[in-house]
């Protein structure tokens, strides 16, 4: 499982010009998944994700999670994390997850975020999304299991 977290302001994901998914304050989490993956994995992404203290607290230093801030999160599939770049300059994805587990698997990890307390959006799995953010800080956070 490959997971990017970006530290947003607001963000937004759209199909064919149709807000899905919205958020303020919160995160705006790319997710790939691997056969490989399996429960515990899942849920122990989740638990790093609503734990991660990438806020700043009074100090103006990182250290309040989502979950101090009430911050929310938009949970976006993205397969092509698993892009394998070594050889020639076409992408292969075949470590990218089989489609239907992995769509299993998204709805595992969103439903394991939603159960620590996060309020979560989505896109559209295996959709063509348009994704609408503003990083804040920047803060981007790169997390494989």
């Amino acid at each position: 499982m490959k997971l990017v977290i970006q530290r947003v302001s607001q963000a937004k994901v759209s199909v064919d010009n149709k807000i899905l998914g919205q958020i303020d304050q919160g995160f705006c989490l790319l997710v790939a998944f691997a056969d490989e993956d399996n429960d515990e994995t899942i849920e122990y992404m989740a638990r790093k994700v609503a734990n991660m203290r990438i806020f700043s607290d009074s100090d103006d230093k990182m250290n309040l999670s989502i979950l101090d801030v009430g911050g929310k999160i938009l949970s976006i599939s993205q397969f092509t994390l698993y892009a394998d770049t070594k050889h020639g300059n076409r992408p292969s994805f075949t470590g990218a997850g089989n489609f239907e587990t992995s769509k299993n698997k998204y709805d595992q990890f969103n439903q394991a975020l939603a159960n620590h307390g996060l309020q979560v959006e989505t896109g559209e799995f295996g959709a063509d999304m348009q994704i609408d953010l503003t990083n804040d800080g920047p803060v981007t956070i790169l997390m494989e299991r």
